[in-house]
């Protein structure tokens, strides 16, 4: 298998390993924990950058419940989408939350110098 084939192999596999984590609602120290490894490890795998055995695989599959198959297979990577989409929801709602907070900061501002202006003209 050529360089570039097996790195985007192992990118796919740390995909779908990372789109059924997600799944579970679990975190990387929870699935390095099941598996007996440091978080980085299992960083590593979930990123591609490490070559996966199939023992390692197996261990992933029955920690998931689900047939190493199903690891391997491209269509994990389109149920990614709903958590990417999630996050980027995620993200604007902070954004908006930023801006009202902001947007209070300057209300009370401008209350405080309307204040002080009428205490000063009396």
């Amino acid at each position: 298998m050529n360089d570039n084939l097996k790195k985007k192999t192992n990118k796919t596999i740390g995909k779908n390993i990372r789109t059924f984590r997600h799944q579970h609602g679990w975190s990387q120290e929870d699935v390095a924990k099941r598996l007996g490894i440091s978080i980085p490890a299992f960083s590593k795998i979930e990123t591609g950058v490490t070559d996966i055995n199939l023992s390692r695989l197996e261990q992933i599959a029955d920690i998931y419940e689900i047939d190493v198959v199903q690891i391997l297979s491209i269509d994990a990577e389109v149920e990614e989408r709903q958590p990417s989409n999630l996050s980027i929801i995620q993200k604007r709602l902070n954004d908006r939350e930023a801006e009202i907070v902001n947007l209070q900061r300057k209300v009370i501002l401008l209350y405080e110098e309307l204040h002080n202006a009428k205490t000063h003209i009396i």
